[in-house]
C-alpha cells in the first residue's frame, strides 16, 4: 500500500466523493499487477494540443476496485480539480467537445484509464490516480504542447533556414532544448494522392533535471515538464511544437468479397447502411450561423486522418489551421474538420480517412435556424434580396413591354 502524500492535502475539500470507475469482482485485475512506488513520482509525457490524451493507471493494490483522477496544476497547490464521472460510464464524445471548455467537460473514465478530449495547453499539469479517501497510486506530469511551426514539402528553404538558426537560440550553459520528432504517420489515403504527418515535441537536454520526474532518459525532459528548473526560464518562452507534413501515394489493400448469398440477405433484411463506396453512413444536421467540430467515427490519437468533401480532397497543404488567418473551414492538429461558422453552402456528403482507408461518409444536413434575427449581410439575406431584386427586375421588363 503506498503511503499517503502529505503535500497532497485536497481531500480535505472533496468529503463526497464517489468512484469513477468500479472493476467487476468475476474479472481478473490486471491492474493490480504491478508494484505502486512507496513514494509517489510522476511519470513526465508530452502532447501535442488537440489531440485526445490516455492516462493508464498503471499501478493499484488489488483490493481496490475503484479510483479517482485528481489533477493539480502544481504539485502541493490546494486548487485541486476531482475528474470524476461518479458512474464510470459516461462517454463523451470529442465532437462534442469545444476548445474552450472546461476541463471536467472534456474527459471521460474508461477502465481506470483518464481519457482527455481536445487536450489544450491550459490542462498541463500533474494527473493523479487514487482513491477518494486519499491514497495515491500513480502519477502523470503531462506537458501539452501548441504546435509553434508546420513545415511541407515545399518549405525546403524555410527549413532549412530554422534548422540553421535553431542551435544558436536553443543552446545554454546548462541545458539544450531540441525537438524530438516522431515516426512518421501512415499515408492518410490510399491510390490518390495523399500526405504523412509527423510531430516534433520540444524537449529539454540537462543534468540539472528534478528527480522525482521519471523519464525514458536521466537527462532529457518536455520544455513544459515540472522537472526542468524555473531557473531555465522556460516557462514563458515561446518553445513549442513542430508539425512537418509530406506527400504520400500508397495502393488500397485488397477489399474483402463478400457472397451473393450474404449480399442478398442484407438487401432482404433492409440492413445494409453502407454508401455506393462500401462505409457506413453517418448523418448530421446543423444550424447556420454556429460553429461545427467533425470527427471521423472510429478514430484514435494514433491513426492518420483524412478528410474529403464528396470528390475533393481537404488536404492539410491548403486546410491546415493556422495558414490562413481568416479560413472559414479548417483542420486542427488533432485531425478534427472545423467550421467556424456553418453555412449553405457546406451541406454535402464528407469522407473521412483511417489509416489510409476510408473510413465513413458524414452526410452534413444545413438549415436555417429559426427565430434568429437576420443581418442584411448575412449570405441568407445576400441571397434572398438577390432573388428579390431579380424579380423585381423581371417585373419592370415585362411592364414596359406591354
Amino acid at each position: 500500500m503506498p503511503r499517503k502524500v502529505l503535500a497532497i492535502c485536497f481531500w480535505a475539500i472533496c468529503p463526497l466523493l464517489h468512484s469513477a470507475y468500479e472493476a467487476p469482482e468475476d474479472k481478473e485485475d490486471i491492474f493490480a499487477s504491478r508494484v505502486c512506488p512507496a513514494f509517489l513520482v510522476f511519470d513526465s509525457a508530452a502532447f501535442l494540443s488537440d489531440m485526445t490524451i490516455e492516462l493508464p493507471c498503471h499501478c493499484k493494490p488489488e483490493e481496490t476496485h475503484s479510483v479517482v483522477w485528481y489533477y493539480q496544476k502544481q504539485v502541493g497547490s490546494m486548487n485541486t480539480k476531482v475528474l470524476t464521472d461518479f458512474e464510470g460510464t459516461t462517454v463523451v464524445e470529442s465532437s462534442k467537445v469545444g476548445r474552450g471548455s472546461d476541463l471536467r467537460s472534456r474527459f471521460s473514465i474508461r477502465l481506470f484509464s483518464l481519457l482527455i478530449f481536445r487536450a489544450q495547453k491550459a490542462d498541463s499539469g500533474h494527473y493523479i490516480c487514487g482513491t477518494a479517501s486519499g491514497e495515491f497510486f500513480y502519477g502523470y506530469d503531462v506537458d501539452v504542447q501548441e504546435v509553434r511551426q508546420v513545415l511541407f514539402p515545399w518549405s525546403v528553404k524555410q527549413r532549412t533556414q530554422v534548422q540553421e538558426a535553431e542551435p544558436l537560440s536553443i543552446k545554454a550553459e546548462k541545458f539544450q532544448v531540441f525537438t524530438r520528432y516522431e515516426p512518421w504517420s501512415k499515408c492518410d489515403r490510399c491510390d490518390v494522392r495523399g500526405e504523412q504527418m509527423r510531430g516534433g515535441l520540444c524537449y529539454v537536454k540537462s543534468i540539472y533535471l528534478h528527480v522525482r520526474y521519471q523519464r525514458e532518459s536521466d537527462t532529457e525532459a518536455p520544455c513544459g515538464s515540472s522537472a526542468v528548473p524555473q531557473q531555465f526560464g522556460l516557462s514563458g518562452s515561446g518553445y513549442g511544437a513542430k508539425l512537418e507534413v509530406r506527400n504520400c501515394h500508397t495502393p488500397c489493400p485488397p477489399k474483402p468479397t463478400t457472397s451473393p448469398e450474404r449480399q442478398a440477405l442484407l438487401k432482404f433484411l433492409e440492413f445494409d447502411d453502407r454508401s455506393p463506396s462500401g462505409v457506413t453512413i453517418h448523418f448530421h444536421s446543423h444550424p447556420t450561423g454556429s460553429d461545427l467540430v467533425m470527427t471521423c467515427p472510429g478514430a484514435k490519437p494514433q491513426y492518420a486522418v483524412a478528410w474529403d468533401k464528396g470528390s475533393a480532397p481537404l488536404h492539410r497543404s491548403q486546410y491546415m489551421e493556422g495558414l490562413n488567418k481568416t479560413s472559414r473551414v479548417f483542420i486542427d492538429t488533432g485531425h478534427h474538420l472545423h467550421f467556424r461558422p456553418v453555412r449553405l453552402e457546406d451541406k454535402g456528403s464528407y469522407f473521412c480517412w483511417l489509416q489510409g482507408e476510408l473510413a465513413a461518409e458524414i452526410r452534413l444536413g444545413v438549415y436555417l435556424r429559426l427565430g434568429r434575427l437576420r443581418q442584411i449581410w448575412d449570405p441568407e439575406s445576400v441571397h434572398a434580396l438577390k432573388l428579390y431584386l431579380l424579380a423585381t427586375l423581371a417585373s419592370l421588363l415585362c411592364f414596359s413591354s406591354l
